[in-house]
């Protein structure tokens, strides 16, 4: 269900996507260092596959793209001109595939928390500050999701 190619500069913008080791995560990474948290990066006997987790303790973090995981309210949550229906059922799938795997991974006991890259860009001081709040709320036993912290901008 791969829509053609409009152009070779498009195909080759997309191959540039990274899907590891990006920008947002390396912050994300470095908040976790500075707290002292142990973990394991892209998961993939977790359910999502989460960009940081810690099975014994049972939390994991999803560094989600905003483009790609559809950040409401952010403008890079943006969607083609060209093949629209395509984009949209595509950014709907990807929407429900991670909404699945954060509660599957709730049903199984892990606390969660989505980080997302526009947030993780701003400031490693108050990514720092917000993963810090995050995770004292995970220890307090509360469902917990990033930009449930990061209401103001």
């Amino acid at each position: 269900m791969r829509p053609p190619a409009q152009d070779e500069a498009r195909s080759a913008l997309m191959r540039r996507v990274r899907r590891r080791d990006t920008a947002p995560e390396r912050a994300v990474a470095s908040a976790l260092r500075a707290l002292g948290l142990a973990y394991r990066k892209n998961v993939r006997s977790l359910p999502g596959s989460p960009d940081f987790a810690n099975k014994r303790r049972r939390w994991a973090v999803f560094v989600h793209g905003c483009y790609w995981h559809r950040h409401r309210g952010c403008k890079r949550a943006t969607v083609p001109k060209h093949n629209r229906a395509f984009w949209e059922a595509k950014f709907a799938a990807n929407r429900k595939r991670d909404a699945a795997a954060i509660r599957d991974l709730r049903r199984r006991g892990f606390k969660v928390v989505v980080v997302w890259e526009c947030e993780a860009e701003r400031s490693i001081k108050k990514l720092n500050a917000l993963t810090e709040l995050a995770f004292h709320r995970i220890q307090r036993g509360r469902r917990s999701q990033m930009n449930d912290c990061v209401r103001s901008g």
